[in-house]
């Protein structure tokens, strides 16, 4: 018999992952590494584990990630949010507790585009009067 696996899909930026939980040891895979070597800062492997540790399943699950796109801090919180999502597909019971700490909050912030005549979004050249 296949094991059940729950699947998600989480952004932030322009990050995209597609996560799935199936029970398990523990193991976190971000395309095809282990979490520890592919996000190389604690930070980053602590937003990831945040929904696992507040439900209190620390070892209980094996995640499965493909993450695309953006940088590493968007695809440390696309891969939150996917993991969240993907609990709450498992059991609809942690969604209260998983809202209330804004784990299924999909962050809006995205970049503001670059305007024509300026050096960036906002920045703007020096002002000479003469």
């Amino acid at each position: 018999m296949a094991e059940i696996k729950y699947n998600a899909v989480g952004r932030r930026k322009s990050s995209i992952a597609r996560v799935d939980v199936a029970p398990g040891s523990g193991k976190i895979i971000v395309n095809t590494k282990p979490v520890d070597t592919y996000f190389p800062r604690e930070t980053l492997r602590m937003i990831i584990r945040q929904p696992i540790e507040l439900i209190g399943a620390t070892g209980k699950h094996d995640i499965s990630v493909k993450v695309d796109g953006g940088g590493l801090t968007g695809q440390a919180g696309a891969i939150r949010l996917g993991i969240a999502r993907a609990l709450v597909k498992m059991d609809a019971d942690l969604k209260g507790k998983l809202k209330k700490e804004g784990f299924l909050t999909r962050d809006p912030r995205e970049t503001e585009r670059k305007k024509y005549g300026l050096k960036g979004a906002r920045k703007r050249f020096q002002f000479s009067k003469r």
